[in-house]
């Protein structure tokens, strides 16, 4: 049950992306990617060194950072797709406004 969960959450949040992403100004666009981004910084820092060597530790640490951030970078894709799309519209509407 889980894991329809998460998946539900993750489709609400790439919907409320995709929306934040095509408002005019950029900034709203890029809040859920940073949330998605401290949110993931919180994962290495809670892990606990349990007799591992310092380069093991190391490596679980990077690994972790990596599975963490695949939300922020899904996030982004929908982000910088949307603002390429706000952009080429934009650029459509000034053509036509020349072409009048």
């Amino acid at each position: 049950m889980k894991p329809l969960i998460y998946v539900i959450l993750m489709v609400f949040a790439v919907l409320l992306q995709m929306y934040l992403s095509r408002k005019p100004s950029r900034w709203p666009g890029l809040v859920l990617p940073g949330l998605a981004l401290l949110i993931s910084l919180i994962y290495p820092l809670n892990m606990v060194a349990t007799g591992q060597d310092a380069g093991m530790l190391a490596a679980h640490m990077i690994i972790v950072c990596l599975i963490a951030n695949i939300p922020t970078i899904i996030l982004l894709t929908v982000y910088l797709a949307a603002r390429r799309s706000v952009k080429r519209m934009s650029e459509y509407e000034k053509m036509r406004a020349q072409d009048l």
